[in-house]
């Protein structure tokens, strides 16, 4: 029962990721709908068999302020794939600030990268402008959905137009 099973809000917007042994949970206590289940798949007791949930429905609606993904270190690596933003480098990862902080940079996720210890040391005080180097991609502010959707890997099909990537 190792799996992950998509969470919608009432209103069918996504939520969360839950494991699979949870979301039988919330369906026997009678507080979620079952939307979509994987076929061929039952998780049985000896008195009840129970599909197999893909994605599940809260009964009640959930009021969720703005949801937004928090800046870390470990969220910021997560974003740029565990790859150097200037030469590719998957090894030795440290974050990079673009505009540095002597230099009234801030910690945002606008303004860091993940970098490896020789690109970062190469750049050191400096822009990237100054240093000449070049980003291989601007940083952006990651999206709650993309987080969910690199959070489990492989994407059930099923999933796709609740997470509008279909």
């Amino acid at each position: 029962m190792n799996g992950h099973v998509l969470v919608l809000n009432q209103d069918y917007s996504a939520l969360t990721v839950c494991s699979v042994q949870r979301a039988i949970v919330l369906m026997h206590l009678q507080k979620v709908h079952l939307v979509e289940s994987v076929d061929g798949k039952a998780v049985r007791s000896p008195s009840t068999r129970m599909p197999y949930p893909s994605i599940v429905r809260l009964k009640a609606y959930a009021r969720i302020p703005y949801k937004k993904v928090m800046l870390s270190r470990k969220n910021v690596l997560k974003r740029d794939h565990h790859t150097c933003q200037y030469c590719g480098s998957r090894d030795r990862l440290t974050i990079d600030h673009i505009r540095p902080k002597s230099r009234g940079g801030r910690d945002t996720w606008e303004n860091l990268v993940a970098a490896c210890v020789t690109c970062n040391n190469r750049k050191g005080d400096m822009t990237p402008e100054e240093a000449g180097m070049e980003l291989n991609r601007e940083p952006f502010r990651p999206s709650y959905v993309m987080f969910i959707r690199d959070f489990v890997g492989n994407l059930d099909d099923t999933w796709k137009p609740y997470l509008f990537l279909s």
